[in-house]
């Protein structure tokens, strides 16, 4: 079957694409696995011209693909520019940092010499999200490509134009032939890619739900998984915090892609004695986001990408409202044609209800009161989730000890919010996932960390 892109704001559809077959699948993974073997007997210097060239094309050309990302996915025009310039930001950073991050690492012991390796595995499957239609991919190819391995992208069906667009880009800056190729399959020929002897390696970046299945077909195959999954993210605004910057901090982390990240601050675990305020403060902040056609320079929040996870969302927030929680702001699907919903903030939010134990994918702030700081803490680390949490207080010290030693996750942030940096490693815990991308672990994740021993 064909695969069809929607305008979330309209609900119109954009583009037909059709779909990749099981033996379209295998030639191109065939082909990969050729570029692969020429690709990998380059040096770090020829790689990393071909990253700076797309990075210039992409932001040459970041206008028209901010406005792509707007009509597929419902981003912001403004917040899709921001993306595009950090994808450059890590092609830089890729190219630059390659030679180090890779370079042999003597081992001291009694041989004439002792190294650890970093070799390329081959061909890397990236499964990639919506939310982040350039940056994912980016994210997961660059440093794979990097290290001298080639990469199948296979996008989400909501945002081919984008994957495509940057396929282009790629192409037309000279990038090999057959190095990094988009692949437009099924669930079922994803599984047959994965199984395929030159695939070496897989990264997804998805649901919870959809990493069990991978990884299950992965395991299965013995190969190599990256799992960026699905978060809960706890932030605790402690009674001596900064309460407006802790505000700022958290919505903006909450509004990013309208809500729908999976390492945005999701639940806000507040002390008692600052509770109201902050809630105050929250609702304030909240109304300030300006609601509409992405393409709009002024709009701040678009339509969720889909209906069906508006409408999940919403479920979400009329559950926990049946259970008790209370509705500050928003919280009601307007009228009109797109998948808009409104910056919502509901309070009281308690364990057992859907906002405290479920991801939410939208601009829902849910808040939590917590009796003191060890109450919050044991609250933030009340979930099957780990990719990022924080911690807001004026005690910088305290604060460094709380994200250090106290809250499970896999990134924490000390009076600010978590963000994907290309210097450090990005993952989770639990079911949020595991292996990392970015920054040296992240760049050695595909690869054969090979010992060399010479007597």
């Amino acid at each position: 079957m064909p695969f069809t892109t929607h305008n979330p704001t309209t609900g119109e559809s954009l583009a037909e694409y059709p779909e990749t077959t099981g033996a379209e699948a295998a030639a191109a993974t065939e082909r990969a696995s050729l570029a692969q073997e020429a690709w990998r007997e380059t040096g770090f210097a020829e790689r990393g011209g071909y990253l700076l060239r797309l990075a210039d094309a992409m932001e040459a050309d970041q206008s028209e693909l901010a406005a792509l990302a707007a009509r597929e996915m419902g981003k912001p025009v403004a917040e899709a520019r921001g993306e595009i310039k950090k994808c450059a930001l890590l092609a830089r950073h890729a190219a630059g940092h390659a030679a180090v991050y890779l370079a042999d690492e003597p081992v001291a012991t009694e041989a004439r010499a002792s190294y650890i390796r970093y070799e390329p595995l081959g061909v890397i499957l990236a499964i990639m999200p919506w939310n982040f239609p350039y940056w994912q991919i980016c994210r997961c190819a660059f440093p794979a490509l990097m290290a001298g391995n080639a990469v199948l992208v296979k996008p989400a069906p909501e945002t081919i134009g984008c994957a495509e667009r940057l396929q282009q880009l790629a192409h037309d800056a000279g990038w090999p032939e057959h190095l990094m190729q988009t692949v437009l399959t099924s669930n079922d020929t994803t599984a047959e890619i994965i199984r395929h002897p030159a695939v070496h390696g897989v990264a997804l970046t998805g649901s919870t739900e959809a990493g069990r299945a991978v990884g299950a077909v992965a395991g299965a195959a013995l190969k190599p998984v990256v799992l960026e999954l699905g978060g809960s993210d706890p932030y605790l605004i402690l009674a001596d915090a900064d309460l407006e910057a802790a505000v700022e901090a958290t919505v903006a982390s909450r509004m990013i892609a309208g809500g729908q990240c999976c390492v945005s601050a999701k639940r806000l675990v507040v002390e008692r004695p600052v509770a109201a305020n902050f809630e105050r403060l929250v609702v304030e902040k909240m109304r300030e986001s300006r609601m509409g056609d992405p393409l709009e320079e002024e709009v701040t929040l678009g339509p969720l990408a889909r209906a069906d996870l508006r409408d999940h969302l919403h479920q979400q927030v009329q559950a926990s409202l049946a259970a008790g929680a209370q509705l500050l702001l928003g919280g009601q699907i307007p009228d009109g044609a797109g998948y808009f919903y409104p910056a919502t903030v509901v309070a009281g939010v308690l364990p057992g209800m859907p906002l405290f134990e479920e991801e939410t994918f939208g601009p829902v702030a849910a808040i939590t009161e917590a009796e003191d700081a060890e109450h919050a803490i044991a609250l933030a680390n009340q979930t099957a989730h780990g990719l990022g949490a924080g911690v807001f207080t004026r005690d910088v010290e305290r604060g460094r000890e709380i994200a250090a030693r106290r809250l499970q996750a896999g990134a924490v942030a000390v009076n600010t919010f978590v963000k994907s940096d290309p210097r450090l490693p990005f993952g989770g815990i639990g079911a949020s996932g595991h292996g990392r991308e970015l920054g040296a672990l992240g760049m050695r994740e595909f690869c054969n960390a090979k010992s060399v021993w010479v007597s």
